[in-house]
């Protein structure tokens, strides 16, 4: 009997494998979510490389016009591909959290240069030896990055930024020094420390259009997540009626891991609509 099992068994499994031996594919082609752009900066002085995420029947030849999400950090090895996913899924039309955005991923060259302002900390400089290149940076952004895009698909009036880590220093100094380079700002984990947290000492410019403002920070140590909390009461205390400051702390997670949840709950806060009963 038990012979009589195994031979069947035997000539399940190998079935099964003849099965899976005698597929063949009826036709392949590429998965593509968007395209890559590379181009000569002038402002820059060098090649960088976008990474652009179109949302599903996006055509240059529709009158559908859509916001635009600029991604610090933007390569696919680094946080391209799962904010995309996050954009995606927010935008579907059962989920609704989110309109159907196209998202501008900054492919990095030298973050340390680009994300930071000139310090007067000498441990800054010596770990960060190329460092203070973040206006130049933010001039690329308005002078060749947005009128690029701008020129080129079909965007609407409004657009966002996200930055984390020093990535998030870089979207707090345009957002006290250019505010209007973006309508809604998502700044997590920002690397405030820079300089002696002078940025936070900084009064911020004054800003003419609506803004959405979030914060977030993990577990992370006193000293990011207090210069966070910090950042989020000097924009408060401000009382613009034109902004909507929003703040929260991931207490289960680190300065590695809490971009993803920061940027879902920011998209919920900032975009999501109010359900009609």
């Amino acid at each position: 009997m038990q012979f009589f099992k195994f031979t069947l068994l035997l000539l399940i499994f190998s079935s099964l494998e003849l099965q899976a031996q005698t597929i063949i594919p009826t036709s392949t082609k590429p998965f593509s979510i968007g395209e890559t752009i590379e181009f000569h900066s002038t402002v820059l002085d060098e090649n960088r490389t976008l990474n652009i995420y179109l949302p599903n029947g996006y055509s240059p030849d529709s009158l559908k016009k859509y916001p635009v999400i600029y991604l610090l950090d933007g390569s696919v090895d680094e946080d391209f591909m799962h904010v995309v996913g996050l954009v995606q899924f927010g935008s579907f039309s059962w989920i609704e959290m989110i309109p159907e955005s196209i998202v501008v991923g900054i492919a990095n060259v030298d973050r340390k240069r680009d994300f930071t302002f000139p310090t007067n900390n000498v441990k800054d400089k010596v770990d960060f030896p190329t460092t203070g290149g973040s206006e130049r940076f933010i001039q690329f952004i308005e002078s060749e990055l947005e009128p690029f895009i701008e020129s080129n698909y079909k965007t609407d009036s409004i657009n966002a930024i996200i930055g984390q880590s020093l990535g998030g220093l870089l979207a707090t100094e345009i957002l006290f020094k250019r505010p209007d380079l973006f309508d809604n700002y998502i700044i997590v984990s920002p690397s405030l420390w820079w300089d002696d947290q002078s940025l936070l000492k900084l009064e911020p410019t004054n800003f003419t259009s609506n803004k959405s403002i979030f914060i977030g920070v993990g577990k992370e140590g006193t000293v990011m997540e207090k210069d966070a909390k910090k950042l989020y009461k000097k924009l408060d205390s401000l009382k613009r009626k034109n902004a909507k400051i929003y703040f929260e702390f991931f207490e289960k997670q680190s300065h590695a891991d809490a971009l993803h949840l920061a940027v879902y709950s920011a998209f919920e806060k900032i975009f999501k609509k109010e359900k009609v009963h």
